[in-house]
């Protein structure tokens, strides 16, 4: 699949397996395998449908809920949120209907999509995103990471370290020409993270009241240097404009650095229930790509 498109180009490729198909074998994959298929595919992320369908909540009458997996080579993640576009769109496409509900189980929350087609075969879809907390960054997270990445003390006071799944610190830079420049070195970057528990670094141009913005997310920690597109970062992104600013929607324009121009639309609104943060809704386009068929096992799962 390629997730989150910009304009029906680009998108971040991301390996779907179906492990329900009856073309799989007849066990389970390992999760060592599972490992093994990004570099498989050529891609950074592998998401794993399993055939276990079960209806959300237990009822009989509820529509079945597919449980999704996602790993990099480096293991597997709690969530990906480029990958729950990839999952959504996938079996979406596979019921060849214009406009449908399609939801997935995540690390035991079900994420209610809801998906239309578009143009060049692409589908659109929508879904919440989790909860997501929002503090101050420490003195110590700022000394360890802001060196590596190259930016000054001042760009501190916008900083946030925000969890969604994993924390991860978001970081604005002066401009887009600031923003392009960034090349931390992926060794340095990880050792830093993992000494602090940090997924990695989002770096974005500044966005108060603006619709668009600019963004890089560096996480060799997980085996990935520079992602095409996070999803999950740019929803803890729209939370912290919306804290701060009051800003309802931004469209978050990620990959030009690697050639896969990707857009990611977040709408932020007002928590309701007592909930601590506010809900954001996470907008991406995917469409397949290569129908990939993994020979590493005997009648292999098909990767997509």
């Amino acid at each position: 699949m390629r997730a989150c498109l910009r304009e029906g180009r680009g998108g971040s490729p991301t390996a779907v397996v179906d492990e329900g198909l009856p073309v799989r074998s007849g066990r389970p994959l390992t999760d060592d395998e599972r490992r093994r298929v990004p570099a498989l595919a050529g891609t950074s992320h592998a998401v794993f449908l399993s055939d276990d369908r079960s209806p959300a909540d237990g009822r009989a009458h509820e529509r079945p809920v597919v449980s999704a997996r996602f790993f990099t080579r480096e293991g597997e993640l709690p969530a990906c949120g480029h990958g729950t576009v990839a999952a959504l769109a996938f079996l979406a496409a596979h019921t060849g209907r214009k406009e449908c509900r399609v939801d997935a189980r995540v690390s035991g929350r079900v994420v209610k999509g809801r998906a239309v087609r578009g143009t060049s075969s692409s589908v659109h879809v929508t879904f919440e995103a989790g909860p997501i907390d929002l503090r101050e960054p420490t003195s110590r997270e700022l000394a360890l990471l802001l060196p590596v990445l190259g930016l000054p003390a001042a760009v501190s006071s916008g900083a946030r370290v925000a969890t969604l799944g994993r924390p991860r610190l978001l970081v604005p830079v002066t401009d887009r020409s600031a923003l392009a420049a960034l090349s931390p070195a992926p060794d340095r970057l990880a050792a830093a993270c993992d000494r602090l528990g940090l997924l990695g670094c989002f770096a974005h141009s500044p966005g108060s009241a603006t619709a668009r913005v600019e963004a890089r997310m560096f996480a060799p920690s997980i085996g990935v240097p520079e992602d095409i597109a996070n999803v999950n970062s740019s929803a803890c992104l729209a939370a912290h404009l919306f804290a701060r600013h009051g800003t309802t929607r931004i469209d978050v324009d990620m990959g030009d650095a690697l050639g896969f121009p990707s857009t990611v639309t977040t709408g932020t609104g007002h928590s309701s229930h007592g909930s601590p943060s506010p809900p954001v809704d996470i907008t991406g386009a995917a469409r397949i790509g290569q129908v990939l068929h993994l020979s590493r096992w005997t009648k292999g799962p098909n990767a997509h």
